[in-house]
């Protein structure tokens, strides 16, 4: 079996920090937010809110059977993917938005729950994009160090303390 180029090393890396640790530290934060126990009667307070998204597009059928299951089953944030979180964090929550909003990749400055939300989206839109799978070693210590770097990530933080 040939071993793996530094780009393809590099990659791998990335995406097992944004597919697989990131949505636990993400979790995290949404628990803290939305506590699991009243997820259901939380969701069912904002169903106007909610609706709206859902008209607009913003929230996808699959996301929104999700929020709705079926008697007797009820939400649950286990079952979440980032983006649907990320969603929720966003509009149903008093987290202040990066600067310049959750759309680009807040700058090293802004270290709250938020902008660290923001970088997890930024990146994982970054590596959907990749066609080749590869990522240069310069790109890839400026990615790691914006997500993980000391002071900005506090929801990663989290899920190594708990």
């Amino acid at each position: 079996m040939a071993s793996l180029s530094e780009e393809e090393e590099n990659f791998v890396r990335m995406n097992l920090l944004l597919t697989g640790i990131s949505p636990r530290a993400v979790r995290v934060l949404f628990d803290n937010e939305f506590a699991p126990i009243c997820l259901d009667a939380t969701l069912k307070k904002e169903f106007n809110k909610l609706t709206d998204l859902q008209k607009k597009r913003v929230i996808n059928q699959s996301q929104w059977n999700l929020l709705t299951p079926r008697f007797p089953d009820v939400p649950d944030s286990k079952k979440f993917d980032v983006t649907l979180m990320i969603l929720l964090l966003r509009h149903l929550t008093n987290l202040t938005p990066p600067r310049f909003g959750y759309e680009s990749l807040p700058t090293s400055s802004e270290t709250s729950p938020a902008a660290d939300l923001a970088r997890i989206k930024y990146y994982r839109n970054f590596l959907a994009h990749l066609d080749d799978g590869k990522i240069d070693s310069t790109e890839f210590a400026t990615a790691w160090d914006t997500i993980t770097g000391v002071g900005n990530i506090e929801i990663f933080v989290m899920v190594f303390i708990t």
